[in-house]
């Protein structure tokens, strides 16, 4: 399966999502880089989303905490025939649930710790 492809600015850190394509893109003057999942110095348990089957779907869920100005901006599952996704803000609970599909990948996005990443068994 095609992973996600995040590209950021390293000046003003404006996010992309790559829907295909490998060109360059550049922001504030720069090619900018792609952001590797789980690459981060910070708690591996705050981060990255885990999952529970349940009947025919999969729960998802991210302990992390939901402050003004520490987040998870959004939750997305990325299968071979589509990405669903949950934008989060301060306040929510960064939750999701989506029918199951062994292989698919989940991503969670820290404003502050970047892009985790699971697969589902």
């Amino acid at each position: 399966m095609k992973e996600l492809v995040l590209k950021q600015c390293k000046k003003c850190h404006t996010t992309v999502k790559v829907l295909e394509g490998e060109q360059e893109i550049t922001c504030c003057g720069e090619v900018m880089e792609e952001v590797k999942p789980n690459s981060v110095d910070a708690a591996f348990e705050k981060h990255v989303p885990v999952y529970e089957k349940v009947g025919e779907n999969i729960h998802i869920k991210v302990n992390h905490v939901m402050e003004e100005d520490h987040y998870i901006e959004w939750i997305l599952v990325k299968t071979e025939k589509e990405n669903r996704e949950v934008i989060l803000k301060p306040g929510d609970t960064p939750e999701m649930t989506v029918p199951y599909e062994k292989g698919a990948l989940i991503y969670a996005y820290c404003n502050k710790h970047g892009l985790w990443k699971t697969v589902v068994e």
